[in-house]
């Protein structure tokens, strides 16, 4: 394990990267100048279905334009599932994940009240949905065909102390419930694939998005589960449009590729966030 300051840019390759990717990655870069540290390249690609070739090769462009430098050859998620496998072996041994035939819809209906469906925001399990602690598990198949989740510690408090964001703390099963960590397409979930990368690449600071915080009480479980030291955490503040809406890559007038065919430079960029 590296002593030394190591971070990571993980940009998906699902879209044009935008302003607020430009912003959180020369973060990014600025603390691990800051501390002499140094950054890896990680292409997030596991989203088979909106990954494209062609997003890879702008994504590159872009950073690059950007002004942002990495120290090795980029790593390519799709390029290492045997790694998010062996993970998930070792969570199927612990008992720490059970399978789930329950569809979204299901979950939904099950709810009280509307939730966020995103993987990395999803919602809060329905713990009558899950099996009996300590149940027999059905062994993993090869493909996996049926989705698998991580049972969390009901009432455990969790906490850790974010860079920018300072004390975070969520009560698991109340604020966040059981999650997928591997899904029926035979993909590993961000969660699982997030942690083991970071893990292996001795990452010691994660830099990422406010909108990612709950995402790191469910990768704290993991990192514990799999006995894996986990990295600090700097949560930057998102970027909004006009009308108050955090960007997405359907902001195609605020991507880094529209910018810069309007003769906009990194450096006017840069002034701006200061």
């Amino acid at each position: 394990m590296t002593l030394t300051y190591r971070g990571r840019l993980a940009p998906s390759p699902t879209g044009l990267l935008h302003l607020g990717h430009a912003r959180t990655f020369w973060i990014a870069q600025e603390r691990a100048r800051t501390a002499g540290g140094q950054l890896a390249l990680r292409n997030d690609d596991l989203d088979v279905a909106r990954c494209r070739p062609e997003f890879v090769t702008a994504m590159l462009e872009d950073l690059r334009w950007l002004g942002l430098r990495w120290v090795e050859p980029m790593i390519t998620q799709s390029a290492r599932l045997p790694l998010y496998r062996a993970a998930l072996a070792r969570l199927h041994a612990t008992g720490c994940i059970y399978p789930c035939t329950r569809s979204r819809r299901d979950v939904l209906a099950a709810l009280s009240a509307p939730q966020d469906g995103e993987e990395t925001n999803e919602p809060v399990y329905p713990p009558q949905f899950r099996p009996p602690a300590g149940a027999p598990l059905s062994p993993l198949t090869e493909p996996v065909a049926i989705n698998w989740r991580f049972r969390v510690p009901d009432g455990e408090k969790l906490v850790f102390l974010d860079g920018h964001a300072g004390k975070q703390q969520a009560m698991a099963g109340r604020e966040f419930g059981d999650f997928l960590v591997w899904r029926k397409d035979d993909m590993p979930s961000y969660q699982l694939a997030c942690v083991v990368d970071d893990a292996a690449m001795d990452i010691t600071e994660v830099v990422r998005g406010a909108d990612l915080i709950k995402s790191t009480f469910r990768q704290l479980l993991l990192y514990r589960a799999l006995g894996l030291a986990a990295p600090a955490y700097y949560h930057c503040p998102l970027v909004i449009d006009d009308q108050g809406v955090r960007l997405a890559k359907r902001h195609d007038a605020l991507a880094l590729r529209t910018l810069r065919t309007q003769g906009r430079t990194p450096e006017q960029l840069r002034a701006e966030w200061r």
